[in-house]
């Protein structure tokens, strides 16, 4: 498998987590800041969460993480997360938007 069919395969996996509080997926959010994908398809990702009290702090890294070692090839997975930039609703998708009625 390619590196970029890798990342699409990854970007799916990470499409299947959702944060509890809001019926989007957390790509489509926009709460994924980065994503690599290093040779012997090692997958590093730079993520945040809608708010730095975010109830699901402690689950929605984990649950990431998760479902890209679920990926088939993906070697290692590192989930970093961060508050710069802070998350603002410009971020989400045209997708997001308009599930949630920003548009």
């Amino acid at each position: 498998m390619s590196e970029s069919e890798l990342k699409e395969e990854v970007i799916r996996a990470i499409k299947t987590v959702y944060d509890p509080e809001i019926p989007v997926d957390v790509y489509e959010l926009g709460l994924i800041y980065d994503l690599k994908v290093f040779p012997i398809n090692n997958v590093f990702v730079s993520m945040t969460l809608t708010s730095p009290s975010c109830p699901s702090a402690g689950t929605l890294p984990g649950e990431v993480e998760q479902k890209i070692r679920e990926v088939e090839g993906v070697n290692d997975v590192s989930v970093e997360l961060t508050f710069d930039p802070p998350y603002s609703t410009e971020m989400m998708s045209e997708e997001a938007k308009l599930e949630l009625g920003f548009m």
